[in-house]
C-alpha cells in the first residue's frame, strides 16, 4: 500500500515547498490547510482544516495516513498576540494531534524552531545537548509542544529549524532584503557577528530524510545550513543576486544601534549584532546533506523574486 503522509500547514511559506517535494518523490499527500484553494502543487489531496485555536477533527485528517508532519501553527511575531494564543495553536493542538496519532502512524514529524532551544544569541554554537532555554512565549509554546509530543506516546522526529529563507520569505529577511534593493549605501560593513540561517531546500530534504530513517525515531534536531553567515554577507549575497555591487559602509555600531532605536526597532538589535550557530552535526550524522551554501541559496532567493534566471 502506497504511503500517505499528512502535512499540515500546507498552503504556508514551508508547506508549501513540503508538499511538493513529497508529493515528487513519490509520497502521496494529503496538504491540509485553512484555505486547501490556497495548495498549488498538482497531484496531491487536499483538506481543510479548522481553526487551531477551536479544535480540530484529527481522526478524519489522519484516516488512512501513515506519516505526518506537522506544520501548522502561528508564526514568530514579537509581542504581538498572548501567551495563552501561541500555547494553544502552538503546543495544546500539537498534543492533541500526538495524542489523536497515537498507534496510527508511522512517524510524526513535528515543526518546533531553534527558539525553542535558545534565544536570539548565543556566545558559543548551540547543540541539542544544551539544556533547552526559550526566552519568548513562542519558543516556550514550541518547547512544550515538543514535550507533549514526546510523552504522547507517538513515534515522532523533532526538527528545531533555524530562521529558514527561500522565495516568499516574510520577516527580517524580508525586511533585509527590501533594503538592498535600495541604491543607499547599508551601514553594515563592520558587522562580521555570524548567525546561521536555513534554505528551504534544506529543510526539504531533512524532512524526507527523518520521515523515513530509523535513526531519527524519538529524536530531536537542530537543522542549519552548514556554514554561518554575517550580516554584511547577507547584504553582499543579497545585492550579487541582484547584480549589483555591495555598496556597504562602516559605521559605529553604537550608531546603527541608535538609528534602530529611532525607528522603535531596537528590539532587532540583537538579531542584528549577535553572534547566533547553530551546530547541527547530529542530523548530518545520520545522513542528512544540506545541499545549499547560504550564500548561494540567498543569491538564488534574490534573483528568483527579481525575476531573473538563476
Amino acid at each position: 500500500m502506497k504511503r500517505c503522509v499528512l502535512v499540515t500547514g500546507a498552503s504556508g511559506f514551508i508547506g508549501t515547498r513540503i508538499v511538493a517535494g513529497l508529493a515528487k518523490v513519490g509520497w502521496q499527500v494529503r496538504a491540509a490547510a485553512r484555505d486547501p484553494s490556497l495548495i498549488t502543487a498538482g497531484g496531491v489531496e487536499r483538506a481543510a482544516m479548522p481553526d487551531l485555536a477551536h479544535g480540530a477533527d484529527w481522526p478524519r485528517l489522519l484516516e488512512g495516513a501513515t506519516h505526518v508532519v506537522h506544520l501548522a501553527g502561528i508564526a514568530h511575531a514579537p509581542g504581538a498576540l498572548p501567551d495563552a494564543v501561541y500555547n494553544r495553536i502552538n503546543a495544546e493542538a500539537v498534543g492533541e494531534l500526538a495524542g489523536a496519532a497515537r498507534g496510527k502512524v508511522e512517524r510524526l514529524v513535528f515543526m518546533s524552531s531553534v527558539r525553542a532551544q535558545a534565544g536570539l544569541s548565543a556566545d558559543r554554537p548551540i547543540t541539542e545537548r544544551d539544556a533547552p532555554s526559550p526566552t519568548d512565549a513562542y519558543g516556550r509554546a514550541k518547547l512544550e509542544a515538543e514535550r507533549l509530543v514526546a510523552e504522547s506516546g507517538v513515534a515522532f522526529t523533532v526538527l528545531r529549524p533555524a530562521v529558514v529563507y527561500g522565495k516568499g520569505v516574510k520577516g527580517n529577511i524580508a525586511a533585509l532584503a527590501t533594503l538592498a534593493r535600495t541604491p543607499m549605501p547599508l551601514p553594515f560593513a563592520g558587522f562580521v557577528n555570524r548567525r546561521s540561517l536555513l534554505a528551504l531546500d534544506n529543510l526539504a530534504s531533512a524532512v524526507a530524510l527523518v520521515l523515513d530513517a530509523e535513526q531519527a525515531a524519538n529524536q530531536t534536531f537542530l537543522v542549519a545550513d552548514d556554514e554561518a553567515i554575517s550580516v554584511s554577507g547577507l547584504v553582499v549575497a543579497m545585492r550579487e543576486g541582484l547584480g549589483r555591487s555591495p555598496n556597504l559602509v562602516k559605521v559605529p555600531q553604537g550608531a546603527v544601534k541608535r538609528l534602530l532605536r529611532t525607528f522603535g526597532k531596537e528590539a532587532d538589535w540583537e538579531r542584528i549584532s549577535g553572534e547566533f550557530i547553530v551546530d547541527a552535526s547530529k542530523l548530518r550524522g545520520i545522513g542528512w546533506v544540506p545541499a545549499v551554501s547560504t550564500h548561494d541559496g540567498i543569491v538564488r532567493m534574490m534573483r528568483t523574486e527579481n525575476g531573473a534566471a538563476g
